[in-house]
Order: structure tokens, then C-alpha cells, then sequence
């Protein structure tokens, strides 16, 4: 009987070592590859093409930019631009909503290769995750309503909201320059939208492109501020040391610069929102060194 309890107690220390093992080791599938030296989990080009699909995020309530029609298909600046990106990559496209403030956590995490969410190119977010050539144009912009127009943030009261969406370069500006003003934070556009026609909020401070487009898509509003702080370029974004990936993008955009790719992009997607007076606003060609 003694025999047999060691004997017991011999196979559960061998079983107990052998999972502690595995847990100290990770086999990696090509979906899922973490690189050496680095937290960052990431798919380089050739896996990508390998798989035969890549993960592209983008907003899935940002219209005209991102957004999902009546028929549950994907629509907008950002999507045409990815689709042709797959097309150049020879691989078709698993689009992954994202919002706002998870773009550097899905890079991070290896759940998307690319990010394609009017995601504004800041110093910041440089040091998180790498930008590739820029193909849009944008500052920050305030919307609000018509019968009591916001022209300047310095004319708000002291019991006055502005709305924001939490991970946007325009949250971080009310909090750097007017710190007094109160916000009202949301995770998504489609629940500020909501939340701003339902009466919160006296403004709503976002990427100019869309506070215009709100405002010229609803009836009783007007983007009283055009243009606020700095002008800056949104870009394609990859995860942090995926090197591979970022040099193909860029040989593609500028390969699509040349072909005036944008403004035909422009012309599907966008258009019908803006007109043309916005055109050479919005659409970027080469604001950055290459």
C-alpha cells in the first residue's frame, strides 16, 4: 500500500513539473507571433500574405469615413483605402471595429495589422505604435448648435459641458489648454452623436473633418470652429517594430500618390458630405518627409 501511495505521488510531481513547463513556454502560431525582445505581438508581411488575410481596423460608426451601411457591409474613406491596400497586397480583408480609445491596444495585442481609424499622427502616440505616410489632413473642430453658435471656447461658461470622445487628440487639447472647461466623455461617435442631438453638452469638440461633416449632414448645427489648434495628418498606424509591414504600406501610398489614388477616394467617399471646397483640405500629399 505504501508502494503504491509513492508511487501515486511520483506521477502527480512529474505531471505538476511538466505543466509548469509548458506554462513557462509559448508556441506561437503565425496568427499570434510575439517577437523577441519585445511585448508588442505582431504578423510581418510575409505571414500576413502567407495567412492570406489581414486585420485592418477601422470605425464602424464614423460616417462618411468609417462606417457600417444598411447591409451590414463597411463603408468610407478609410475602407476604400483598405480595401485597395489588400487588393495591393494580394490578400482579402477582415475588418475589426474598433473605437477610439482601443486603436493602440488592438496594434499591441496582435488583434489588427493596420489601423485605419482617423487615427491622427501625434508625438505621443509615436513612441506606442508606428505611422506610416499620411493620407489625410485634419485639426480639431467644434461643433454646436445653430441658435447658439460656439465661435470661441473662451465664451463658454463656467456650467458649460463640451462633449469629447475619450482617446481623441481633441480630449487631450481641452484638457492641455482649457483645463476649467467640463467635459463630457464617451467611448464611441455613435453615442456621442446620440448623446449631443439629445441636448448634453453646448459643443462638440472633434477632428474638424467630422464636427463639418455632423454639421452639414444635421440640420440645426454649425461648426462655429472650423479650425482649432494645430494642423496635423492622419495615417495608416502598425504595431511597434513591425518593419516589414510599415515599408510596404508606404511603397503603396506613395505608388498611390502618384496615381491621384486619394482623390478618387475622395471623390467616392466623401463628396457627397463636403462638396469640393474641402477637397484640398482634407486629402494629404506629402505634409511629411518621406
Amino acid at each position: 500500500m505504501e508502494l503504491i501511495k509513492r508511487l501515486v505521488t511520483f506521477i502527480l510531481i512529474i505531471t505538476l513539473l511538466g505543466s509548469l513547463s509548458a506554462c513557462g513556454s509559448k508556441t506561437y502560431s503565425k496568427k499570434n507571433n510575439e517577437k523577441k525582445g519585445s511585448k508588442e505581438i505582431y504578423r510581418t508581411l510575409d505571414e500576413i500574405k502567407e495567412d492570406g488575410t489581414v486585420n485592418i481596423g477601422v470605425f464602424s460608426d464614423k460616417n462618411p469615413f468609417g462606417y457600417v451601411d444598411e447591409n451590414g457591409d463597411y463603408q468610407g474613406y478609410d475602407v476604400y483605402f483598405a480595401e485597395r491596400l489588400a487588393k495591393d497586397m494580394g490578400v482579402k480583408i477582415n475588418y475589426v471595429s474598433t473605437e477610439a480609445a482601443n486603436r493602440i491596444e488592438y496594434l499591441k495585442t496582435g488583434k489588427v495589422d493596420i489601423i485605419l481609424a482617423n487615427f491622427t499622427v501625434t508625438d505621443e502616440r509615436k513612441e506606442e505604435v508606428d505611422f506610416a505616410l499620411p493620407y489625410m489632413n485634419v485639426s480639431l473642430g467644434v461643433a454646436s448648435r445653430s441658435d447658439n453658435i460656439i465661435k470661441s471656447l473662451d465664451s463658454l461658461g463656467k456650467d458649460d459641458t463640451v462633449i469629447v470622445i475619450s482617446g481623441t487628440t481633441a480630449e487631450n487639447y481641452m484638457i492641455n489648454n482649457y483645463p476649467d472647461v467640463k467635459l463630457q466623455k464617451f467611448d464611441s461617435y455613435a453615442t456621442a452623436k446620440e448623446a449631443f442631438e439629445n441636448g448634453t453638452g453646448v459643443a462638440w469638440a472633434n477632428d474638424n473633418t467630422e464636427v463639418i461633416a455632423f454639421s452639414l449632414q444635421n440640420k440645426g448645427y454649425t461648426a462655429g470652429i472650423p479650425n482649432l489648434g494645430s494642423n496635423d495628418t492622419i495615417a495608416p498606424a502598425v504595431t511597434k517594430g513591425n518593419e516589414t509591414l510599415l515599408e510596404w504600406i508606404n511603397k503603396d501610398i506613395k505608388k498611390l500618390r502618384e496615381e491621384k489614388f486619394f482623390h478618387k477616394a475622395y471623390d467616392k467617399t466623401l463628396a457627397g458630405t463636403y462638396g469640393n471646397e474641402y477637397k484640398k483640405s482634407i486629402v494629404a500629399e506629402s505634409r511629411e518627409k518621406e
